[in-house]
């Protein structure tokens, strides 16, 4: 089942209750469900045969905070985005209602909790009729969460952390370039959470950044070695070849269900000014995401030694940014960069290409 994520704003979806038949609760059916998973660990819903919520146990409350009241919510509109899973709301819908389904759905779902984090969990849509071992139509629907959310990231993260090793062995890279520009994300990200100007920096982006953020190069395992490691400037042509690991990482991880690991790769390389490549985005149409990772690529890289450039200071380093400021780079990030500028060079200093390799 392919998943399904959405951003919700509960405020809404809670004054867009619908009136619901309560007599149901008292079905022995429904209150042989509404027993057994009043306290269990397990969150649990019962939802009408319009899927209406008649009743959610303590655990699931807890996803949003006891204090929401869900009654009269749709199920659908908790957990779908009906504008853009059409299919798997219908196929949702025709699964409840079929003998031949035995009124039974299985998929996967996304939320966000009440600290605003994602949640992923498989769900399970099961029939609840009138009486105990009776077989009809359902008379209510019991809707059970499994949350999978840190096992299911933890998976991804395996997978698409062997790209990033055959990348980074590819160009030459260290483990710890990989864990210092994690780093240097994930400070700046944090720099910026809470001021209005960035809302999406939320708990989620700022834990997503900190992984993903390593993974901006990890197109070039598609760059010819000749031109990835030519120790010299590369003409024209080679260039051009070795502009494509933008998209090649794009593509690559097109695959990853966060967009941000896709946004990264793609538009790290975009300039403020709109001189930047793939496509010249400039200003605010370049993510988030992506002009935080400019920063923190072009700190480490100027930092560190390669086959065809010397090292520089910190100060050097910072200088160039600066330089940069509201042409190759986001001006706001490059004040707040200033701010936190003695962490990045902690940051470089504690993962110093000279300890042994390793992932943040």
């Amino acid at each position: 089942m392919e998943e399904l994520e959405v951003i919700i704003d509960l405020d809404e979806i809670l004054s867009e209750k619908h009136d619901i038949d309560v007599s149901i609760l008292n079905e022995q059916g429904t209150r042989h469900w509404m027993t057994i998973f009043s306290q269990s660990p397990v969150p649990l819903l019962i939802a009408d045969p319009d899927l209406h919520i008649i009743w959610a146990n303590a655990k699931f409350a807890m996803f949003f905070g006891v204090e929401k009241n869900f009654a009269g919510v749709k199920l659908d509109k908790l957990f779908f985005d009906s504008r853009k899973y059409s299919q798997q709301l219908t196929e949702l819908r025709y699964c409840i209602k079929s003998s031949k389904n035995s009124y039974f759905w299985q998929g996967k779902v996304e939320k966000k909790d009440e600290y605003q984090r994602s949640v992923v969990t498989n769900l399970l849509v099961l029939p609840i009729f009138k009486t105990i071992g009776e077989i009809s139509p359902p008379i209510a629907y019991a809707c059970i969460f499994d949350n999978i959310s840190e096992e299911y990231k933890e998976i991804l993260k395996i997978t698409f952390m062997s790209l990033l090793e055959a990348s980074r062995l590819k160009d030459n890279d260290t483990g710890n370039h990989i864990s210092r520009v994690n780093n240097y994300s994930k400070i700046l990200a944090v720099n910026l959470y809470g001021d209005q100007r960035y809302e999406q920096v939320n708990r989620d982006f700022i834990k997503d950044i900190s992984f993903l953020a390593g993974m901006h190069d990890v197109g070039k395992i598609g760059t010819p070695d000749d031109i990835l490691n030519k120790p010299g400037p590369l003409n024209n042509w080679e260039w051009e070849i070795m502009k494509e690991h933008t998209k090649n990482g794009a593509y690559i991880l097109s695959t990853y269900p966060n967009p941000m690991a896709r946004e990264i790769a793609l538009y790290h390389h975009e300039c403020w000014n709109g001189s930047g490549y793939p496509y010249g985005w400039m200003n605010e149409m370049i993510p988030l995401s992506a002009r935080i990772v400019a920063i923190a690529d072009f700190y480490d890289s100027h930092r560190m030694q390669r086959s065809y450039k010397e090292a520089i200071s910190h100060d050097d380093a910072i200088r160039k940014i600066v330089e940069e400021k509201g042409k190759r780079f986001d001006p706001f990030l490059v004040d707040r960069l200033l701010m936190i500028e003695k962490e990045f060079a902690t940051i470089y200093e504690e993962l110093n290409d000279e300890e042994p390799d390793s992932y943040s």
